[in-house]
């Protein structure tokens, strides 16, 4: 079993209210915009392992470390990650593309600044955009969402929220 940590948009901020509701998890995994160049993903990876994709916000040097989009194998789950995602009937064309290729079971993005978890029945797969971290942008509320996996399933989802 993983106990995981999804974030996204942090935008240089990692405030100490979202290094309390990660502290338990076994590693983060983080959808792009980390913002502050390669500062905030090495403190986010000295804190936990760190999982991340480049975002359209992010330098090209921290691509070297996280690339654009992600596909790997956790507790028996099937995980891609890519910034610029989309929703089910509305995904980006480039995320359409990887989602044809990699067939995952869970489909993490950024990017909106909105949380959102839905399922995708037509591609029997989850979505999850764990919203903004950060406080740059034009959401209220900041967000971050933690869960376990164990034996390909999801359970134990929560939901963080900071006023901005």
């Amino acid at each position: 079993m993983k106990y995981i940590g999804v974030i996204s948009d942090t935008h240089g901020v990692f405030s100490e209210q979202f290094r309390e509701f990660l502290e338990p998890v076994d590693e983060i995994w983080h959808a792009g915009d980390f913002g502050g160049g390669e500062g905030l993903a090495a403190e986010l990876a000295a804190f936990k392992p760190l999982l991340g994709v480049a975002g359209n916000a992010d330098n090209y040097n921290l691509r070297y470390t996280h690339p654009i989009h992600r596909f790997f194998e956790c507790e028996g789950l099937k995980v891609l990650m890519t910034h610029i995602g989309g929703y089910p009937g509305r995904y980006d064309s480039r995320a359409g593309k990887l989602l044809d290729e990699y067939k995952p079971d869970l489909f993490v993005c950024g990017h909106s600044h909105i949380l959102k978890v839905v399922r995708d029945p037509k591609r029997n797969m989850l979505v999850i955009n764990p919203g903004a971290a950060g406080i740059q942008g034009f959401h209220i509320v900041r967000t971050a969402i933690r869960f376990r996996i164990e034996n390909g399933k999801i359970f134990d989802m929560e939901v963080f929220e900071l006023d901005r």
